[in-house]
């Protein structure tokens, strides 16, 4: 989780510092003694994602990878990548479920803040940034959303002022918003002059993910988090925070997970941004995670009930996978979030989500 958390200063943790929500973030997640470096169960012990959902979800992002993999030409070494890997168990489980042939040519790496856990695969190589010159899939569960940004309100008088906050939670407005942070409400998330309203001004995390798919020679770069567009931003903002599974508030003090929704439309162009118009990236995609998965095999489904006495342990077994895929695919749950799928190189991101029945599946 460390790109993207670059030139933030940190400060004693004093109930009376008022501080801009970036930075306050930061020091809370990222510090010495922050959420995510002491955590010893990591995120699973305060919100259930999908990884830690069903060992599913990292088969799809294995089949996935096996279509980068053939839309590449099946390098001689293919590469994945685990951002935000928590405590390794996204990647743990894509080895796990590629084919042989496949994981014997992958090259496996997780980019996280915290220390590498003891007992994680020793394929899997541990860094505190993404590597560069990659050729295959880097997939982002979860990431943006703890990428720390700046909260603006808007005052009496209908300005954007950046909020304040101390270490106990409490909140003051400070100064209006300026430069390239307005600029980039301007364009993302307009505020309306009434007051109370909020915006999560997501500028580092346009940086923090077009730097991401920099490191890409080739291949595809995947975002899936909780999500909005310019179509329907939230007019109060996201900024929540998690405890031992529960949402609460949040308080940069350490104690608790510090998120908000991503404003993906915006990562999305960011990255188009940085290229020149001779080497224009190919089309970016957006689609609901339940999308996504369905077209990568997950789909729910109940197995026929005739299977229950031609082989009850085999319906037992289906029935579990279903109920472990409806929760991935929900309504109002971990269906909700969202893919954005960004290629680098000769790829298209739509022929890569196809019917399940194409060859891996047969």
């Amino acid at each position: 989780m460390t790109p993207g958390t670059a030139g933030l200063r940190g400060s004693p943790e004093t109930p009376g510092a008022w501080r801009g929500w970036r930075e306050a973030t930061h020091e809370a997640l990222y510090g010495s003694e922050g959420f995510y470096r002491r955590e010893p169960a990591g995120p699973a012990g305060h919100f259930r994602t999908s990884v830690h959902a069903s060992p599913l979800f990292a088969g799809a992002v294995a089949r996935l990878l096996c279509r980068v993999d053939e839309a590449l030409g099946r390098p001689a070494v293919l590469d994945f990548v685990d951002m935000a890997a928590g405590r390794g168990e996204l990647v743990t489980g894509v080895l796990t479920a590629l084919p042989a042939e496949v994981a014997a040519r992958t090259r496996a790496y997780a980019v996280e803040v915290a220390a590498r856990p003891g007992e994680l695969d020793r394929r899997v190589r541990w860094l505190a940034r993404p590597p560069e010159g990659v050729t295959g899939l880097l997939f982002a569960n979860e990431w943006l959303d703890n990428v720390p940004v700046e909260v603006a309100q808007v005052d009496a008088a209908g300005v954007a002022r950046q909020v304040l906050v101390r270490g106990d939670g409490a909140e003051r407005l400070g100064e209006p918003v300026a430069g390239a942070e307005a600029e980039w409400l301007a364009r993302w998330w307009p505020l309306p002059g009434e007051e109370g309203l909020r915006a999560e001004i997501g500028l580092p995390r346009d940086e923090a993910w077009a730097s991401a798919v920099a490191t890409l020679d080739a291949g595809l770069a995947v975002a899936a988090d909780y999500a909005h567009t310019a179509a329907g931003r939230p007019p109060f903002g996201t900024l929540t925070g998690f405890r031992q599974g529960r949402e609460t508030q949040p308080v940069p003090d350490g104690s608790c997970d510090i998120t908000a929704h991503v404003a993906l439309d915006a990562c999305a162009a960011a990255h188009t941004a940085r290229r020149t118009p001779e080497h224009a990236p190919p089309d970016a995609l957006m689609r609901p995670q339940r999308e996504a998965l369905h077209a990568l095999g997950i789909t729910g489904a109940r197995p026929p009930l005739a299977l229950a006495s031609t082989d009850p342990a085999a319906y037992v077994r289906a029935l579990a996978s279903a109920s472990q895929a409806a929760e991935l695919t929900a309504p109002g749950g971990l269906g909700d979030f969202w893919w954005l799928l960004q290629p680098v190189g000769d790829l298209d991101a739509a022929a890569l989500l196809v019917d399940v029945t194409d060859h891996e599946e047969q």
